[in-house]
Protein backbone atom coordinates (compact mmCIF):
# COMPACT_ATOMS: atom_id res chain seq x y z
CA UNK A 1 0.00 0.00 0.00
CA UNK A 2 1.22 3.39 -0.83
CA UNK A 3 -0.38 6.94 0.86
CA UNK A 4 0.02 9.69 -2.11
CA UNK A 5 2.61 12.35 -0.68
CA UNK A 6 -0.37 15.08 -0.96
CA UNK A 7 -2.07 13.07 1.84
CA UNK A 8 0.96 12.54 3.85
CA UNK A 9 1.78 16.45 3.80
CA UNK A 10 -1.47 17.04 4.82
CA UNK A 11 -1.53 14.24 7.80
CA UNK A 12 1.37 15.72 8.74
CA UNK A 13 0.36 19.49 8.78
CA UNK A 14 -2.28 18.67 11.50
CA UNK A 15 -0.39 16.16 13.34
CA UNK A 16 0.69 17.39 16.69
CA UNK A 17 -0.83 19.51 19.42
CA UNK A 18 -3.79 16.46 20.04
CA UNK A 19 -4.57 15.24 23.08
CA UNK A 20 -4.56 11.63 23.78
CA UNK A 21 -4.68 10.07 27.05
CA UNK A 22 -2.63 6.26 27.83
CA UNK A 23 -3.59 3.84 30.42
CA UNK A 24 -1.78 1.07 31.17
CA UNK A 25 0.78 -0.53 32.80
CA UNK A 26 3.79 1.85 33.87
CA UNK A 27 7.23 0.77 34.10
CA UNK A 28 10.98 1.32 33.77
CA UNK A 29 13.87 -0.53 31.56
CA UNK A 30 16.93 -0.57 32.70
CA UNK A 31 19.65 -1.62 30.30
CA UNK A 32 23.26 -2.73 31.63
CA UNK A 33 25.97 -2.87 29.13
CA UNK A 34 28.89 -4.74 28.69
CA UNK A 35 31.05 -7.24 28.00
CA UNK A 36 32.22 -10.73 28.09
CA UNK A 37 35.36 -12.04 28.72
CA UNK A 38 35.35 -15.39 31.20
CA UNK A 39 33.27 -17.66 32.70
CA UNK A 40 32.16 -17.41 36.86
CA UNK A 41 33.46 -19.86 38.84
CA UNK A 42 30.87 -20.38 40.82
CA UNK A 43 28.67 -21.66 37.98
CA UNK A 44 28.75 -22.12 34.11
CA UNK A 45 27.50 -18.55 33.19
CA UNK A 46 29.20 -15.81 31.67
CA UNK A 47 30.38 -12.77 33.70
CA UNK A 48 29.26 -9.85 31.82
CA UNK A 49 31.53 -6.58 32.77
CA UNK A 50 29.29 -3.39 33.09
CA UNK A 51 30.21 -0.69 31.15
CA UNK A 52 27.12 1.47 30.96
CA UNK A 53 23.96 1.94 32.24
CA UNK A 54 20.60 3.16 30.89
CA UNK A 55 17.63 4.18 32.46
CA UNK A 56 14.29 4.58 30.42
CA UNK A 57 11.05 4.81 30.98
CA UNK A 58 8.77 1.55 29.32
CA UNK A 59 5.25 -0.19 29.25
CA UNK A 60 2.62 2.36 28.91
CA UNK A 61 5.18 5.28 29.59
CA UNK A 62 7.20 4.90 26.67
CA UNK A 63 3.43 4.80 24.73
CA UNK A 64 3.54 8.29 26.30
CA UNK A 65 7.03 9.20 25.03
CA UNK A 66 6.05 7.80 21.53
CA UNK A 67 3.17 10.60 21.72
CA UNK A 68 5.11 13.84 22.86
CA UNK A 69 7.86 12.70 20.14
CA UNK A 70 5.40 12.76 17.34
CA UNK A 71 4.45 16.36 18.33
CA UNK A 72 1.07 15.61 20.80
CA UNK A 73 -0.02 15.73 24.04
CA UNK A 74 -0.09 12.65 25.95
CA UNK A 75 -1.63 11.89 29.49
CA UNK A 76 -0.41 8.97 31.27
CA UNK A 77 -2.71 7.38 33.60
CA UNK A 78 -1.65 4.47 35.52
CA UNK A 79 -0.31 3.02 38.75
CA UNK A 80 3.31 2.97 40.52
CA UNK A 81 4.43 1.67 43.79
CA UNK A 82 5.10 3.81 47.46
CA UNK A 83 9.04 3.16 46.81
CA UNK A 84 11.92 4.57 45.34
CA UNK A 85 11.72 3.59 41.90
CA UNK A 86 8.34 5.74 41.65
CA UNK A 87 10.73 9.19 42.70
CA UNK A 88 12.80 7.84 39.59
CA UNK A 89 9.81 7.20 37.47
CA UNK A 90 8.65 10.64 37.80
CA UNK A 91 11.53 12.57 37.48
CA UNK A 92 12.28 9.88 33.51
CA UNK A 93 8.28 11.39 32.91
CA UNK A 94 9.56 15.24 33.90
CA UNK A 95 12.78 14.91 31.40
CA UNK A 96 10.41 13.68 29.20
CA UNK A 97 7.90 16.90 28.73
CA UNK A 98 5.42 14.13 30.32
CA UNK A 99 2.90 15.21 33.47
CA UNK A 100 2.91 13.06 36.29
CA UNK A 101 -0.69 14.00 37.54
CA UNK A 102 -2.38 10.89 35.94
CA UNK A 103 -0.28 8.56 38.26
CA UNK A 104 -1.64 6.64 40.73
CA UNK A 105 0.29 5.97 43.56
CA UNK A 106 -0.66 2.10 45.29
CA UNK A 107 1.09 1.01 48.41
CA UNK A 108 0.28 -2.88 48.22
CA UNK A 109 2.89 -2.79 44.78
CA UNK A 110 5.71 -2.28 43.84
CA UNK A 111 7.07 0.31 40.39
CA UNK A 112 7.48 -2.38 37.32
CA UNK A 113 11.21 -1.98 36.48
CA UNK A 114 13.06 -4.68 34.08
CA UNK A 115 16.93 -5.16 34.19
CA UNK A 116 18.49 -6.39 30.67
CA UNK A 117 22.35 -7.34 30.47
CA UNK A 118 22.99 -6.90 26.93
CA UNK A 119 26.71 -7.72 26.22
CA UNK A 120 28.55 -7.83 22.65
CA UNK A 121 24.87 -6.28 21.23
CA UNK A 122 23.01 -9.29 22.27
CA UNK A 123 20.68 -9.65 25.17
CA UNK A 124 21.99 -12.10 28.00
CA UNK A 125 19.64 -12.44 30.68
CA UNK A 126 16.12 -9.85 31.83
CA UNK A 127 15.26 -9.82 35.42
CA UNK A 128 11.65 -8.30 36.61
CA UNK A 129 10.21 -6.79 39.51
CA UNK A 130 7.08 -6.11 39.33
CA UNK A 131 3.50 -7.86 40.50
CA UNK A 132 0.54 -9.04 38.37
CA UNK A 133 -2.52 -8.80 40.54
CA UNK A 134 -5.34 -6.96 39.84
CA UNK A 135 -5.42 -3.46 40.89
CA UNK A 136 -8.27 -2.72 44.03
CA UNK A 137 -11.43 -1.50 43.42
CA UNK A 138 -11.01 2.01 44.80
CA UNK A 139 -7.49 2.52 42.37
CA UNK A 140 -9.79 1.38 39.34
CA UNK A 141 -12.31 4.26 40.39
CA UNK A 142 -9.04 6.51 40.71
CA UNK A 143 -8.28 5.87 37.81
CA UNK A 144 -11.54 6.13 36.13
CA UNK A 145 -11.66 9.54 37.52
CA UNK A 146 -8.64 10.90 36.25
CA UNK A 147 -9.52 9.76 32.49
CA UNK A 148 -12.84 10.95 32.91
CA UNK A 149 -11.87 14.31 33.79
CA UNK A 150 -9.20 14.50 30.60
CA UNK A 151 -12.14 12.62 28.03
CA UNK A 152 -13.60 16.05 26.58
CA UNK A 153 -10.79 16.94 25.23
CA UNK A 154 -9.16 13.80 24.19
CA UNK A 155 -8.67 12.92 20.23
CA UNK A 156 -8.22 9.21 21.09
CA UNK A 157 -7.59 6.62 24.21
CA UNK A 158 -4.81 4.17 24.32
CA UNK A 159 -5.00 1.11 26.54
CA UNK A 160 -1.44 -0.22 26.72
CA UNK A 161 -2.00 -3.60 28.31
CA UNK A 162 1.06 -5.42 29.70
CA UNK A 163 -0.90 -7.84 32.11
CA UNK A 164 0.31 -6.16 34.91
CA UNK A 165 -3.28 -5.74 36.78
CA UNK A 166 -3.89 -2.43 35.63
CA UNK A 167 -6.51 -3.16 32.95
CA UNK A 168 -8.89 -5.01 35.00
CA UNK A 169 -12.09 -6.15 32.89
CA UNK A 170 -14.54 -3.79 35.01
CA UNK A 171 -12.39 -0.76 33.71
CA UNK A 172 -11.90 -1.95 30.80
CA UNK A 173 -15.68 -2.21 30.28
CA UNK A 174 -16.43 1.11 31.73
CA UNK A 175 -13.69 2.96 30.00
CA UNK A 176 -14.75 1.84 26.48
CA UNK A 177 -18.46 2.94 27.30
CA UNK A 178 -16.86 6.31 27.99
CA UNK A 179 -15.15 6.85 24.62
CA UNK A 180 -18.33 6.17 22.88
CA UNK A 181 -20.50 8.34 24.25
CA UNK A 182 -17.90 10.87 23.77
CA UNK A 183 -16.86 9.56 20.50
CA UNK A 184 -13.20 8.94 21.04
CA UNK A 185 -10.99 6.51 19.30
CA UNK A 186 -9.93 3.92 21.13
CA UNK A 187 -7.09 1.71 20.13
CA UNK A 188 -5.82 -1.55 22.36
CA UNK A 189 -2.54 -3.20 22.50
CA UNK A 190 -3.73 -6.71 23.89
CA UNK A 191 -2.13 -9.09 26.08
CA UNK A 192 -3.67 -12.64 26.10
CA UNK A 193 -4.95 -12.67 29.60
CA UNK A 194 -8.00 -9.91 28.60
CA UNK A 195 -8.32 -10.29 24.67
CA UNK A 196 -12.14 -11.98 24.82
CA UNK A 197 -12.49 -8.25 26.89
CA UNK A 198 -11.65 -5.71 24.14
CA UNK A 199 -15.26 -5.72 22.27
CA UNK A 200 -16.42 -2.47 20.57
CA UNK A 201 -12.98 -0.89 20.03
CA UNK A 202 -11.92 1.39 17.22
CA UNK A 203 -8.00 -0.92 16.54
CA UNK A 204 -6.61 -3.98 18.20
CA UNK A 205 -3.06 -4.32 17.63
CA UNK A 206 -1.56 -7.75 18.35
CA UNK A 207 1.27 -9.64 17.12
CA UNK A 208 0.68 -12.70 15.04
CA UNK A 209 1.16 -14.67 17.83
CA UNK A 210 -0.87 -13.32 20.18
CA UNK A 211 -3.64 -12.88 17.33
CA UNK A 212 -3.19 -16.72 16.73
CA UNK A 213 -3.43 -17.81 20.12
CA UNK A 214 -6.47 -15.42 21.05
CA UNK A 215 -8.55 -17.39 18.43
CA UNK A 216 -7.04 -20.69 19.01
CA UNK A 217 -5.22 -21.15 16.15
CA UNK A 218 -1.43 -20.65 15.01
CA UNK A 219 -1.07 -18.59 11.84
CA UNK A 220 1.02 -20.53 9.83
CA UNK A 221 0.40 -19.30 6.31
CA UNK A 222 -2.05 -16.54 4.65
CA UNK A 223 -5.39 -18.50 4.88
CA UNK A 224 -4.79 -18.76 8.91
CA UNK A 225 -4.10 -15.03 8.78
CA UNK A 226 -7.34 -14.30 7.37
CA UNK A 227 -9.27 -16.94 9.42
CA UNK A 228 -8.36 -15.28 12.76
CA UNK A 229 -8.20 -11.61 11.49
CA UNK A 230 -11.99 -12.02 10.42
CA UNK A 231 -12.91 -14.54 13.30
CA UNK A 232 -11.57 -12.01 15.72
CA UNK A 233 -12.73 -8.39 14.11
CA UNK A 234 -16.37 -10.46 14.23
CA UNK A 235 -15.62 -11.66 17.84
CA UNK A 236 -14.72 -8.48 19.50
CA UNK A 237 -17.27 -6.40 17.26
CA UNK A 238 -14.23 -4.07 16.29
CA UNK A 239 -14.19 -1.40 13.95
CA UNK A 240 -10.78 -2.70 13.02
CA UNK A 241 -7.66 -5.23 14.12
CA UNK A 242 -4.22 -4.15 12.86
CA UNK A 243 -2.21 -7.78 13.23
CA UNK A 244 1.40 -7.27 13.17
CA UNK A 245 3.41 -9.76 11.84
CA UNK A 246 7.63 -8.71 11.95
CA UNK A 247 9.19 -9.56 8.72
CA UNK A 248 5.64 -10.36 7.34
CA UNK A 249 4.62 -6.88 8.02
CA UNK A 250 1.38 -5.62 9.13
CA UNK A 251 -2.39 -6.93 7.95
CA UNK A 252 -5.39 -4.65 8.62
CA UNK A 253 -8.68 -6.09 8.97
CA UNK A 254 -11.77 -3.44 8.78
CA UNK A 255 -15.32 -3.85 9.81
CA UNK A 256 -16.39 -2.70 5.86
CA UNK A 257 -15.13 -5.91 4.99
CA UNK A 258 -11.68 -4.22 3.29
CA UNK A 259 -8.39 -6.31 4.13
CA UNK A 260 -4.88 -4.47 3.43
CA UNK A 261 -1.42 -5.63 3.66
CA UNK A 262 1.10 -3.56 4.27
CA UNK A 263 5.12 -5.59 3.88
CA UNK A 264 7.53 -4.75 6.06
CA UNK A 265 9.55 -0.96 6.39
CA UNK A 266 12.08 -2.23 8.41
CA UNK A 267 15.87 -2.16 6.46
CA UNK A 268 17.32 -3.85 9.42
CA UNK A 269 16.08 -5.20 13.18
CA UNK A 270 18.22 -5.17 16.08
CA UNK A 271 15.46 -4.89 18.85
CA UNK A 272 11.86 -5.08 18.55
CA UNK A 273 11.32 -3.65 22.34
CA UNK A 274 9.00 -1.34 21.92
CA UNK A 275 8.14 -1.93 18.83
CA UNK A 276 4.01 -2.23 19.57
CA UNK A 277 4.05 0.90 21.01
CA UNK A 278 5.33 2.35 18.66
CA UNK A 279 2.76 1.04 16.06
CA UNK A 280 -0.21 1.78 18.57
CA UNK A 281 1.12 5.38 19.17
CA UNK A 282 1.92 6.37 15.65
CA UNK A 283 -1.81 4.68 14.33
CA UNK A 284 -3.40 6.98 17.32
CA UNK A 285 -1.30 10.13 16.22
CA UNK A 286 -2.23 9.84 12.53
CA UNK A 287 -6.11 9.23 13.39
CA UNK A 288 -6.41 12.26 14.98
CA UNK A 289 -4.73 14.00 12.95
CA UNK A 290 -7.34 12.88 10.13
CA UNK A 291 -5.89 10.06 8.39
CA UNK A 292 -7.92 7.11 7.56
CA UNK A 293 -7.12 3.71 9.22
CA UNK A 294 -5.09 2.52 6.16
CA UNK A 295 -3.50 5.22 6.10
CA UNK A 296 -2.43 5.64 9.69
CA UNK A 297 -1.75 1.61 9.37
CA UNK A 298 0.81 2.88 6.71
CA UNK A 299 2.39 5.33 8.60
CA UNK A 300 2.75 3.38 11.83
CA UNK A 301 4.54 0.47 9.76
CA UNK A 302 7.03 3.43 8.74
CA UNK A 303 7.46 3.94 12.37
CA UNK A 304 8.27 0.60 13.38
CA UNK A 305 10.78 0.18 10.56
CA UNK A 306 12.81 2.94 12.32
CA UNK A 307 12.85 1.88 15.86
CA UNK A 308 13.42 -1.56 15.15
CA UNK A 309 16.64 -0.41 14.54
CA UNK A 310 17.95 0.65 17.24
CA UNK A 311 18.81 -1.37 20.08
CA UNK A 312 16.91 -0.60 23.55
CA UNK A 313 13.78 0.87 23.72
CA UNK A 314 13.75 3.45 20.98
CA UNK A 315 10.87 6.04 19.50
CA UNK A 316 11.14 8.18 16.59
CA UNK A 317 10.21 11.67 15.89
CA UNK A 318 7.10 13.59 13.87
CA UNK A 319 10.36 14.73 11.35
CA UNK A 320 12.33 11.90 11.22
CA UNK A 321 9.04 9.74 10.41
CA UNK A 322 8.16 12.24 7.51
CA UNK A 323 11.86 12.36 6.19
CA UNK A 324 11.71 8.29 6.22
CA UNK A 325 8.37 8.21 4.47
CA UNK A 326 8.79 10.92 1.80
CA UNK A 327 12.22 9.32 0.90
CA UNK A 328 10.43 5.78 0.18
CA UNK A 329 7.58 7.74 -1.21
CA UNK A 330 10.84 9.05 -3.85
CA UNK A 331 12.26 5.53 -3.83
CA UNK A 332 9.07 4.42 -5.14
CA UNK A 333 8.42 6.90 -7.62
CA UNK A 334 11.97 6.49 -9.57
CA UNK A 335 11.08 3.23 -9.47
Amino acid sequence: MIVERQRIDEIFSHMGGNSIIILGDLMMDRYLWGDVNRISPEAPVPVVEVRNETLLLGGAANVAVNIRKLGDNPHLVGVVGNDLRSETFNILLGDNGIRSDGIVMDNSRPTTIKTRIIAHNQQVVRADHETTEDISREIEKEIFAKIKAKISDAKGLIISDYGKGVITKKLLGSLINLCRENGVFIAVDPKDVNFKSYKRVSVITPNHHEAGFAYGKRIRNEDDLKEVGWGLLRLLDAESLLITRGPEGMALFEKSGSLTFLPTAARRVYDVTGAGDTVISAIVSAVAAGASLPEAAYISNQAAGLVVAELGTAQTTKEALMKEINKRLKGNNNG
